[in-house]
């Protein structure tokens, strides 16, 4: 009887596996990595955001961590704010509840 429960425990542990990666993956949002430039002009204030959870917008370095319901909060040494984020591609807004909206286009790095 043994044998015949091994194939199901080996599919249960392998089911039981994926859905914890995918309950992992969703506690971030691994599309914001990259660097991000305000929409409007060329030389607005550069965001980078790294997959360790740091931010560096201009010079500032900070945190940033994902929340429920796309919320972001990003953390400097002279502010932390709360946004609302959305990311399509490469357009990120992220807009304060009942706020300002900051609109960003991903800079993509040239290839070598």
């Amino acid at each position: 009887m043994r044998v015949v429960f091994a194939p199901g425990r080996r599919l249960l542990s392998v089911i039981a596996s994926a859905v914890v990666l995918l309950v992992l993956a969703g506690c971030g949002n691994s599309s914001i990595v990259g660097k991000w430039r305000m929409s409007g002009a060329e030389n607005q204030t550069l965001w980078e955001f790294s997959s360790n959870g740091s931010v560096l917008v201009g010079e500032v370095r900070g945190r940033y961590k994902f929340g429920d319901q796309d919320r972001i909060k990003i953390q400097t040494p002279f502010s932390t704010t709360v946004y609302q984020a959305k990311i399509s591609a490469d357009q990120l807004v992220l807009q304060e509840p009942g706020g300002s909206k900051l609109e960003f286009t991903r800079i993509r790095e040239a290839q070598r």
